[in-house]
This record gives structure tokens, C-alpha cells and sequence, in this order.
């Protein structure tokens, strides 16, 4: 590996005045050396970056820094300035300067080299060394760490004084994130200031995450489980945020982490001692975040990929399908016959036909990405930004080829896996800055658009038409059959993994409906409404089976069952497991039997009661509801009642006693999406 700072690379005597004259002197270096092919084009680079944030740091240290296409290898620059350059930083100028520049595609080896460069900047005699140094050399050797900075002299050591009785022997323990937009400086000189200020902090333990360009490795649950509180110093949203809700959290810039982190240790400490909490987990985090670690099987990351592509497509299935179901509820069924292009020139104000036609196609164009999406997101999930692209097409052209939902589904992992296939390829360093933005894109999409063209396209349709047809075909027994099905496959988990299979199946069907697909929407939302409701039943019927916080979340479980959020039985599940879940699968069985049995249809994908004007046998369809929320209730009552407590010796046998909540039981604020 070509060393990332050279004696070249670095100017001990830099004579610039602003940030962007420093900028292009030690850029020029880079350029004389082939580490720069485009001088202005980088510089734009760097001064779009800094432009997002001042690069300046407390202490008299300047890093700008960006990934740029336009660098061949990840290079570092230093200079010193005798005067001072500006850069932004509260105390004042910058003497010690770092150009780093990343290329677009910088593997992870080379971003550990300059994370590692990050944390040495915040040791006081790595600094002073750099501010005697003479010999340009010399100084590049010691940024490499080929020679160590020199050990501080001890001082004297002050009489020990005798240790105040402390009112606990635990420690504080805090958790903390650290990012930033470019993942390479910040992100990891926050977490050397917070690591090091947690140590020399008398009673607090603190572990840092580094959400960094090369990745992250997540902090094992049971040290999150056991932090008394969570500091997140980041500019850009942290990765699965949903891991430290409902502890005290402290949400800062990434500059704050580096700058004062006594303060936020202090404040965190405060927050603890008050009692306040985060309620939920941000929901800026995505589900490529969630990928899992490397641990994980093959068939953790399949379902996890697949859980990418669903949850970035039901927004628009929520969108589209509701306009499209509020067209129809406007202007009737044959809203769908108005030729867009009336639309488009002669719109009628006043016309409910018009309303009702535009709902109608603005739905339909907001359902016509729900195939690309899809496969966008699981190539998303394997590959990150690279497989958008060869996704997108995939699902693009399994639009085209008429190979519906599975051809998508199918797709996006083909470019997921194309996309993973050519990163492992080893490239010349000068191809590395084009790869993500040029030859990554070409390469999948060629590949995929062969495979989906000319090998899978035409099988992946013909099982999409089969799998219609007997849609279509459903009656009696094998309708009764598909509904049980479906219903125990949306209570099994209340929002989990097999619940979102059953819903993007039925979801899938919508996208060009029959009556078996609306009947199989019908089915699908009718049992998933049925855990919240039948636990709201349950609590009111006998409160005295459950406890003050269940019989709160009873009350709240009523809107959430009505409004087809089946998360909000979780608190009910997480307490009481193993009564809760069967009393629910076989409410939600029953509720999906019956309904296919009254033929309900569905044109909406979601809105639970707010939608019964747009179902089909709307009436027998609220009683399959009832029946299973019902069911589901009194058999959550029964398994409750025949738990009792065991008789002492001699003494009559104990009454029923309240279920007893674990931690994981607090109420969930439920998620206003089917996501």
C-alpha cells in the first residue's frame, strides 16, 4: 500500500492566509505526486464539504477533508502555518493544518488509517511534537505512527487524599454515537474526547460506537441494555437509533463530542437524576442500517434485505393506494375509464368526476413505483448506494416483462448480489474514485438487464400470471384455507417479519387487481386488526387479569386495532407471551376465514375502519372482525384465569393474580404506518 504522507506531502513553513489558499497549496502537492487528478474539481470538493461545517477545531487545528471522484488514493497532507488560518474554530486560528482526501470509493483499510489519525489529534503531546518538528520526514514518519510522539513527562504525584464515602459503588455507564457527514475526521475525534474525558470522570463508564465511513461495529445489546443514559454527538441521523430508546439522551453536534464532553456527560448525568427519557427510537434511521452484523446467517441478512425493500415501498403504497381507493369513493369505479390526456386539458373544477380522476391517477403514479422501489431497496439493503441503480432497473423492467411483485423482489436480489460480486473485484487505484458513480452502475445494470431480459423475465411472469389465475380461482374450502393462512401469519409476530410478508403479498395484488387479490387485502387487514382490538377487549372486560400499565395500553389499543396498527399488542405479547400470541393467531385465523368466506374485497391497503366505505360486504366483513377480536379475547381471559398461584401448605388456594409485566411491557408508541 502507497503511504498515505510522504515528506512531499508535507510544508512546514505554509505561507496561505485563508482556508481555501491553504487548501490549494497542499493540494497542489497532492497533484504533483498523481494522488489529485482534478485540482479545481477537489477544491470544490473540500469547499462543499466545509461549507456543511466549519473544519476548524479547538486547540488550533484545521482537517478539512471530502471524498472526492477526483482522488486516486487516500492521501494526507500537513502543513503549519506561522501566523494562523482561519478555519472556523471557536478559540480562534489553525496552525496545525491536515488535508485529507478520500477517494469516492476509499476502501476500509485506508479510512482506519485516517480514523486513527483523527484520535491522535486529540493527544496534547502529538501536537507539540508537530509544532517543533523541522525535518519534513521526520514529521511524515510521525503521522504515519512510525514514530511515536514522545512520552509526557510525569509530574509529581500530589498526596493521595482519603476517598469520600460514595452513596454507590456503581459506576455511571453511558453509551455513546459519534458521526459525521464524511465519516472520517469528526466522527472519530469525538469519540477520543468522550472516551478520554469518561475515564479521567470519577464513577462513569462510557463505550463509544464510531459510525464512521468504514462501517460501524454495533455495541453489544447488553451494554446498551445496562447504560444509564446515551449521548449521540452526530451530524448526520445515527444508524439504528431505535436500540437506545427510553433512556436519557443527549443530542448534540459531532463538534460538541470533541469540543466540551464534560459538559455533555454532566448533562446526561442530569437528565438520569430527573427521570427524562426518550419516548421512541428516530425514525430517520433506515432499514439498510438494520443489515446486521457479519455474524449474522444467510438467512437473518435474506430477511433483512427483504425487509429493506418492503418498508421503503409501503409509503407509497399507504399514498397510492389511498388516493386511488379516495377516487374511487368519489366518482365510483368508472373513474378509472377518464382518459388522462381529459384530464390534462380540460379539468373541470367543479366536477366530482375530475377530482375523483385526478386522486384516481396521482394514485396510480405513486403505485406505479412500488415494483422498483422494492427491488431498489433490497439492492439498497445488500449493497448500499450502489445497488440503487441495477435495483431500480430490475424493477423497472419487471414492470415491463410483466413479472409483478416476485419479479421484483427476484430482481433486487440479483442486483444486490451483482453489485456485491464487483465490489470484490480488486481495481487499479486510479479506477477507484470512478467506481461507485461509473463503472459499479454500468456493470450491474448490463448484468441485470440481461438476466431479467433474457433468462428470468419470462419464467418470473409466468408464475406471476399462474399465481394470479389461482387467485382468481379461489372458492370455497381453498379461499377459507388461504384466509386461516393469512391470519395466523399476520398475529404470529404483530408487525414483525412474518406479518410484513403477508402484507406486501397482499399489497402486491393491488398493484393490478382481481377479485381474488382485493379479497386477499380484505383478509390481510381484517386479521391484523384483530390483536390490539381483542386485548383492548380483554383488559376491559377483566381489568383485574392485568396490570394498571396493561389497562392503560387497553385503552389506547382501541384506536391503534381500529386504525389497522397490529403493533400495538406488543406490550401485551412481550409480557405475556405464550398466552397472548396463540389467543391471537387463532383470533386472527378465524377473522381471516370468515372474511374470505364473505367474500370481502379491499381496494385500499391500508386504514382499517376509516376505509369500511371502499370494502366489500362491508357489514359481514366488520362481523369476521368481531368474531375474531372476540375469540381472541376470551381466549386471552381463559389462559389468563387458569394460571394460578400455588396454595401454601395448609392455606386455601390462592385467587388469580394480575399478569406481571417485564421491561420490555412498557407501553411502544405504535408506528402510524404499516412499515
Amino acid at each position: 500500500m502507497t503511504e498515505m504522507i510522504t515528506a512531499d506531502l508535507v510544508d512546514l513553513d505554509l505561507s496561505a492566509g485563508t482556508k481555501e489558499a491553504a487548501a490549494r497549496s497542499l493540494a497542489e502537492r497532492m497533484v504533483a505526486l498523481g494522488r489529485v487528478t482534478d485540482l479545481d474539481g477537489f477544491l470544490a470538493d473540500v469547499a462543499a464539504r466545509e461549507a456543511q461545517m466549519p473544519t476548524g477545531l479547538d486547540g488550533g487545528i484545521g482537517i478539512p477533508h471530502c471524498r472526492s471522484e477526483h482522488v486516486t488514493e487516500p492521501t494526507l497532507a500537513f502543513g503549519r502555518s506561522a501566523e494562523g488560518i482561519d478555519f472556523g474554530a471557536p478559540d480562534g486560528p489553525a496552525d496545525l493544518i491536515f488535508l485529507i482526501a478520500a477517494p469516492a470509493g476509499a476502501d476500509d483499510a485506508h479510512l482506519t488509517i485516517l480514523s486513527s489519525l483523527a484520535r491522535q489529534l486529540m493527544d496534547e503531546d502529538f501536537k507539540a511534537t508537530l509544532r517543533a518538528a523541522t525535518d519534513a520526514g521526520a514529521t511524515a514518519a510521525l503521522i504515519r505512527g512510525d514514530e511515536p510522539a514522545p512520552a509526557p513527562v510525569p509530574e509529581p504525584a500530589a498526596p493521595e487524599q482519603p476517598a469520600e464515602p460514595d452513596e454507590s459503588d456503581a459506576p455511571f455507564k453511558i453509551v455513546a454515537v459519534t458521526s459525521c457527514p464524511t465519516g472520517i475526521a469528526h466522527t472519530y475525534m469525538a469519540a477520543e474526547s468522550l472516551e478520554n474525558t469518561g475515564r479521567d470522570t470519577d464513577g462513569v463508564e462510557l463505550v463509544v460506537e464510531t459510525q464512521g465511513s468504514s462501517g460501524f461495529t454495533r455495541l453489544d445489546p447488553a451494554v446498551i441494555a445496562a447504560a444509564d443514559g446515551v449521548i449521540f454527538a452526530h451530524d448526520v441521523p445515527v444508524r439504528e437509533k431505535e436500540r437506545f430508546a427510553g433512556k436519557p439522551t443527549v443530542d448534540v453536534g459531532v463538534k460538541a463530542g470533541i469540543n466540551r464532553p464534560a459538559e455533555l456527560i454532566t448533562e446526561v448525568r442530569e437528565k438520569a437524576a430527573r427521570g427524562e427519557t426518550t419516548a421512541q427510537a428516530d425514525a430517520s434511521s433506515t432499514p439498510v442500517d438494520n443489515s446486521g452484523d457479519s455474524t449474522d446467517g444467510y438467512g437473518t441478512k435474506l430477511r433483512k434485505w427483504l425487509m429493506s425493500g418492503v418498508s421503503y415501498m409501503v409509503p407509497f403504497v399507504a399514498a397510492g393506494g389511498l388516493l386511488i381507493a379516495l377516487g374511487f369513493a368519489i366518482g365510483g369505479y368508472e373513474v378509472a375509464d377518464v382518459k388522462v390526456q381529459t384530464l390534462l386539458n380540460s379539468f373541470d373544477w367543479g366536477s366530482t368526476t375530475s377530482w375523483a380522476a385526478l386522486l384516481f391517477y396521482t394514485g396510480q403514479a405513486a403505485f406505479a413505483f412500488l415494483v422498483p422501489v422494492l427491488a431498489g431497496y433490497i439492492a439498497y439493503g445488500m449493497a448500499d448506494r450502489p445497488g440503487l441503480v441495477p435495483g431500480f432497473v430490475a424493477g423497472s423492467i419487471a414492470v415491463t416483462a410483466n413479472a409483478g411483485f416476485l419479479g421484483g423482489l427476484i430482481g433486487g436480489l440479483i442486483a444486490g448480489a451483482v453489485v456485491m460480486a464487483i465490489q470484490k473485484v480488486n481495481v487499479p487505484a486510479v479506477l477507484r474514485g470512478i467506481m461507485p458513480v461509473v463503472v459499479i452502475p454500468l456493470l450491474s445494470s448490463i448484468v441485470v438487464g440481461f438476466l431479467m431480459f433474457v433468462v428470468i423475465g419470462k419464467p418470473i411472469a409466468s408464475l406471476q400470471s399462474a399465481l394470479t389465475d389461482w387467485l382468481n380461482s379461489l372458492s370455497g374450502a381453498n379461499a377459507i384455507v388461504l384466509g386461516v393462512i393469512l391470519g395466523l401469519m399476520m398475529c404470529f409476530d404483530l408487525g414483525g417479519p412474518l406479518n410484513k410478508v403477508a402484507y406486501a403479498f397482499a399489497v402486491g395484488g393491488l398493484a393490478n387487481p382481481t377479485d381474488g387479490s382485493l379479497k386477499v387485502m380484505a383478509a390481510v387487514m381484517a386479521a391484523g386488526m384483530v390483536p390490539p382490538l381483542a386485548m383492548a377487549l380483554a383488559t376491559t372486560v377483566r381489568g383485574k387479569l392485568f396490570t394498571k400499565t396493561e389497562r392503560e395500553n387497553g385503552k389506547a389499543a382501541w384506536v391503534l386495532g381500529a386504525s389497522f396498527i397490529t403493533e400495538g399488542a406488543i406490550p401485551f405479547a412481550a409480557a405475556d407471551p405464550l398466552r397472548v400470541i396463540p389467543a391471537s393467531m387463532v383470533g386472527g385465523a378465524v377473522t381471516g376465514a370468515l372474511s374470505m368466506t364473505f367474500d370481502a374485497t379491499l381496494r385500499a391497503p391500508h386504514g382499517g375502519i376509516f376505509v369500511v366505505p371502499l370494502i366489500g360486504n362491508a357489514w359481514l366483513y366488520l362481523v369476521a372482525i368481531a368474531a375474531g377480536t372476540c375469540v381472541t379475547a376470551a381466549l386471552t381471559v381463559l389462559l389468563k384465569s387458569v394460571r394460578k398461584q400455588p396454595a401454601a401448605a395448609g392455606q386455601p388456594e390462592a385467587v388469580q393474580t394480575p399478569s406481571r409485566t417485564v421491561a420490555a411491557a412498557e407501553p411502544e408508541v405504535a408506528q402510524p404506518a404499516k412499515v
